[in-house]
């Protein structure tokens, strides 16, 4: 499964578009854009699942790195100050990584 059977690709290429030049990712705005934010509880955790790509039950910094190219594979990578604006944004005790209910906080907020 990937993160693009959820969304239309239109939207996705819309998000991307948003974002391709470093520095210009806006977690919110892609989020909204892609349709990330419409997503189910279910649909949220399946997403989740890909996202924690080593079964930790956390998404960690080294793993937001590739973001972007979970949604098309020749996308960019997200910058240092990306990855960490991304995990301030949804890591609410402070752990340095997001888990799944943090992440539904962050995508439907």
């Amino acid at each position: 499964m990937k993160i693009t059977d959820f969304l239309l690709a239109g939207d996705v290429a819309a998000a991307l578009a948003e974002c391709k030049d470093p520095g210009s990712f806006q977690l919110k705005k892609f989020c909204k854009t892609s349709g990330l934010a419409k997503r189910s509880v279910k649909e949220i955790e399946q997403i989740f699942a890909i996202l924690d790509d080593d079964k930790s039950g956390f998404i960690e910094k080294s793993e937001l790195k590739s973001f972007l190219q979970y949604f098309v594979p020749q996308a960019r990578k997200l910058s240092d100050s990306e990855m960490d604006s991304f995990v301030s944004a949804g890591d609410a005790d402070g752990d340095g990584k997001i888990n799944l209910s943090e992440f539904q906080n962050l995508l439907t907020a």
